[in-house]
């Protein structure tokens, strides 16, 4: 009997009302029927044609579960969840499936133990839950791995009356170099928005974005725990020209002549491979040297993505 009620504790509410009017003659009984009615009651939950876990299948063949949402008890042992995970797989398997995503709230972290003993393994993480990933398909794992750069956008701000630039020097940096103003892009957030924004957060100037001059591509980044990081400079025409500088982040902020900061000893490597770039602007045309960007409709409705391209010449109509 205490056995039994071990495994109460572990079953919604109205399967404890019915095991509690039934005999118990052996532990391994009650845990088959216990199993039986939560699968079943998963069942109806989610409406599915089949027992054990639900969940969304993508257009590769995959199946996504999260079980937040699949009507697990919230106190769930891992051996239960392990048996119904079980007969779940064997069903994916039969239908074709070729992966499987798990996605654990941190409230339900013992079921990805459970889950570990199917094969399962760590995909990533975030703030409230995890996701496993586990490869069903015949040869290799083909599943994508998840994201690995990290994404810092710069804004150039020229003033093309003058052939002044804008300029910063870090104050959490050992050396005092000027570069541009710049910071790590929001998920979510477009380049240029990310560069109008960093600039004004430094500087106080306000800009509108013109195009993508570089991008420097680093990997095993010790700022990015060993990942990759992007570094995206992006010219900017200036709104305001006053200067109201963050002194948390900066030391300095001036504006500076392109041809000095081409020239100067006190910069970065490629903040004055790109300052010479601007100077080539200048003198024969932004067009040379500018990457513009253009919006153009996804292929998912209703999306949008952004091209960073060179102008293609327009054809003379005849």
């Amino acid at each position: 009997m205490a056995s039994c009620l071990l495994i109460f504790k572990h079953l919604p509410p109205f399967v404890g009302r019915v095991c509690r009017r039934m005999s118990c003659p052996t532990r391994f009984a009650v845990r088959a029927f216990a199993t039986t009615v939560v699968r079943s009651h998963l069942h109806r939950a989610e409406g599915s044609s089949s027992l054990g876990l639900t969940g969304k299948v993508d257009r590769f063949g995959g199946v996504t579960v999260n079980l937040g949402d699949s009507g697990l008890p919230p106190d769930i042992s891992e051996s239960l969840f392990s048996t119904i995970l079980r007969d779940s797989l064997d069903q994916w398997k039969a239908e074709g499936k070729v992966a499987v995503w798990l996605i654990v709230p941190i409230s339900l972290s013992r079921c990805a133990a459970a889950a570990s003993t199917h094969g399962f393994t760590f995909h990533h993480a975030k703030h409230d839950h995890t996701v496993l990933a586990l490869w069903l398909g015949d040869g290799e794992n083909r599943l994508p791995a998840f994201a690995t750069h990290q994404i810092g956008v710069a804004g150039a701000v020229v003033d093309e009356s003058n052939g002044k630039v804008l300029v910063v020097q870090d104050r959490n940096k050992t050396k005092n170099a000027w570069k541009f103003p710049g910071g790590l892009s929001d998920p979510g957030e477009n380049i240029g928005t990310t560069a109008v924004r960093e600039v004004f957060e430094e500087t106080g100037v306000r800009s509108e974005f013109r195009s993508l001059l570089s991008i420097r591509q680093q990997h095993n980044h010790p700022n990015a725990w060993g990942m990759s990081d992007m570094y995206i400079i992006c010219r900017l025409s200036p709104l305001t020209y006053k200067i109201n500088f963050c002194t948390q982040e900066c030391l300095r902020c001036e504006w500076l002549d392109l041809a000095d900061l081409a020239k100067t000893s006190h910069t970065t490597p490629i903040t004055s491979r790109v300052a010479r770039l601007l100077l080539h602007g200048l003198e024969k045309g932004f067009d040379t040297v500018d990457l513009a960007m253009e919006e153009l409709p996804a292929v998912y409705s209703g999306m949008f993505y952004q091209l960073y391209h060179r102008q293609i010449p327009s054809t003379p109509k005849s």
